[in-house]
């Protein structure tokens, strides 16, 4: 590729270029996108599922970036270190602690009176509930003779009523630090503006412009700055069902105490009120928030109700962004991939990653290797061209190892592809006139008479014409086994691959050439090259070979001037051919029957001129008797290739087949 210039130009205006030395190239485009295709291909023709193959190729990256599986990996790191972040039930640990603190301010204060009131409330204490929600709930009427010990209790209160807000708001613990009339004031107003916006989002008579009012007026307790209705209800509901998840990742016995908790601290009616009916609303809006299965977090350190909450919702993050990356489910895609998500948990190098995985599977599409439909992503014609030429490839490089393969047949005569020679026309010759060479001939000579200026006329020396290569014409048809112990053996990706080199060899090579690729199990079926690809393995017990060869002699007599070569690619003998009715008939072992009606169809073949040759898979011994009869029958050959040799025998079967003559 042409670089910088070397220097500024000459004194003409002339520049000099070489290669570019001025770091990466600037103009290399951003994937190898054949390489692409072609690992793609590959796993494809092993797998018959695109979806699948995309994926692993999405799942492994190219071109040294990172893909999915190494996102999911940090990922999965991260959610092994969230479950050790701390215990779900230290709130309770905290409101116990706060709450031994209190009695023992209490009793030591109580040990220094001497009345009998004194000894009354020594009592009460010596009955209290042992479970920490029944101790908090019957010391709410208690007339505290110690002050630091009412403090002490009354924090309890403001604790948990702050914990419960701040799980719901990630801004309200800051808002709450100095709790006061007011700052309650201002939590139960945006409570019911809050509720009255998402009722009215419920009833579709919501506007921007009255959410825009709403976070003017309370924006402060949700720093996350959602941009619409439905950006603050997402962040509403995570916090919400992780607050469930929490709940129910809590022991039966730690649920209840903090259940009884919360509701006591939240004993303000207006406040409990407007709570009960956030959690309604969002219920409504965001169906589903009450099954949320635990957490199964463990840890040592004592978590409070907040931080609780906030640890469940990350991993909840992080178990939602490994199954959008994991791309497991149908119809997945990397725009199911949470963007804002992945970038608060991995960075911006991850979302730059995820990019680019997103910019090649774009521009696969753009440059026409891959199609969108209704079913998802389809190979084009074009990718399939692009693997049948890799496959060929491959197999002219094992002939050519080999020191095998004439392609053609150079005999110079009537036929249709120009050799780049000419030669003066004789009476007979059915070549093509050369015009240039014919009218340059008739110029030199009327030059070389000395004839006067004007027309020229033609003579029967000037004429030339264009010698040709006669290259023979065939009609093809490959069988192809397509049932499903090809693919449980490992023989499905080379068959395909093997049928996908021998049309791309046809197709750009040998065009007047007519080959027809027939795929059978319990039926017969033509396919195009697309089909041919994306053929996936089917739990259908048969083998067919009656009905495909039917195809194939069909295929033969439009094509009654061309050199007929049948081919079969099987591992198994057939056990399946088709009734009077047209219906298919299988049996295991294989009948009489079925034996008889596929020979009648090799006897046609043999009749009309075609020779059948047969690349046996396996160690199939019925298979192995039937071939060897066929071969007697209709004078074919029967071929027993390694299957990573299968394509380098069917393609040179193919061009040693197309050169003879009937």
């Amino acid at each position: 590729m042409a670089g910088r210039a070397d220097d500024h130009g000459d004194r003409h205006g002339r520049f000099r270029y070489g290669p570019w030395r001025g770091g990466p190239d600037p103009l290399a485009p951003p994937y190898d996108v054949r390489a692409a295709i072609d690992q793609v291909g590959r796993d494809m023709l092993a797998s018959g599922n695109l979806r699948e193959a995309l994926r692993d190729l999405m799942r492994d990256g190219v071109d040294g970036r990172g893909g999915l599986d190494k996102l999911a990996q940090r990922i999965r790191k991260m959610r092994q270190r969230a479950r050790r972040r701390g215990d779900l039930g230290g709130t309770l640990d905290q409101v116990r602690a706060a709450l031994d603190q209190a009695l023992a301010a209490e009793r030591e204060t109580l040990a220094g009176a001497e009345d009998l009131d004194a000894r009354l409330a020594e009592m009460e204490l010596d009955t209290l509930p042992d479970d920490v929600a029944g101790a908090v709930r019957a010391l709410e009427g208690y007339d505290w003779r110690s002050d630091e010990a009412r403090n002490l209790f009354d924090s309890i209160q403001d604790m948990l009523r702050r914990e419960i807000l701040d799980a719901q708001f990630a801004g309200m613990k800051q808002a709450l630090e100095q709790p006061d009339s007011e700052s309650m004031q201002r939590v139960k107003d945006m409570l019911a503006d809050l509720n009255a916006l998402l009722a009215a989002h419920a009833r579709n008579e919501d506007t921007q412009d009255q959410f825009d009012d709403f976070m003017a007026k309370h924006g402060e307790f949700f720093p996350d700055q959602p941009s619409n209705v439905e950006e603050l209800i997402d962040s509403l509901a995570r916090q919400q069902a992780a607050a469930q998840r929490m709940m129910n990742s809590l022991s039966p016995e730690q649920r209840e105490q903090l259940s009884q908790l919360m509701s006591q601290a939240l004993s303000d009616a207006d406040l409990a009120s407007e709570m009960a009916q956030l959690s309604d609303n969002l219920r409504s809006l965001r169906p589903g928030l009450d099954r949320q299965s635990p957490t199964g977090m463990r840890g040592q350190q004592p978590l409070g109700y907040s931080e609780a909450v906030e640890a469940v919702a990350e991993l909840a993050d992080l178990e939602a962004l490994e199954a959008q990356l994991s791309q497991d489910h149908a119809g997945a895609s990397l725009d199911d991939v949470d963007v804002e998500m992945l970038e608060r948990r991995l960075g911006d190098g991850a979302v730059r990653d995820l990019a680019a995985l997103r910019d090649l599977e774009r521009e696969l599409e753009q440059q026409g290797y891959l199609r969108r439909t209704e079913d998802g992503l389809r190979l084009t014609p074009r990718a399939v061209r692009r693997l049948g030429e890799s496959a060929l490839r491959r197999v002219f490089a094992q002939l050519e190892a080999n020191g095998q393969g004439d392609h053609s047949d150079h005999r110079t005569g009537s036929a249709d592809e120009p050799t780049g020679q000419t030669r003066a026309w004789v009476f007979g010759d059915e070549l093509p006139i050369d015009t240039p060479r014919t009218v340059g001939n008739a110029l030199r000579r009327k030059a070389t008479s000395g004839l006067p200026a004007g027309g020229v006329t033609l003579e029967v020396e000037d004429f030339e014409v264009t010698e040709t290569e006669r290259r023979t014409s065939a009609a093809v048809a490959l069988c192809v086994d397509l049932s499903f112990s090809m693919f449980n053996d490992g023989r499905w990706g080379p068959m395909k691959q093997t049928a996908l080199a021998l049309s791309h060899l046809v197709e750009t090579r040998f065009r007047q050439d007519a080959l027809q690729v027939i795929g059978f199990n319990l039926l017969a079926r033509r396919l195009s090259p697309v089909a041919l690809a994306e053929a996936e393995p089917e739990w259908v017990q048969g083998t067919n070979l009656q009905h495909a060869l039917m195809l194939a002699s069909r295929h033969l007599r439009r094509h009654p001037d061309a050199e007929p070569v049948v081919m079969v690619v099987t591992d198994g003998e057939p056990t399946a051919h088709l009734l009077g009715d047209g219906q298919p008939f299988f049996r295991w072992p294989t009948t009489i029957d079925t034996l008889r009606a596929t020979v009648a169809q090799v006897d046609e073949l043999a009749r009309y001129g075609a020779t059948i040759n047969t690349f046996m898979l396996g160690e199939d011994e019925g298979l192995a008797r039937f071939v060897d009869a066929i071969a007697r029958r209709a004078g074919g050959r029967v071929f027993t290739p390694d299957i990573g040799r299968l394509g380098e025998y069917v393609v040179a079967d193919y061009l040693r087949a197309r050169r003879g003559r009937r």
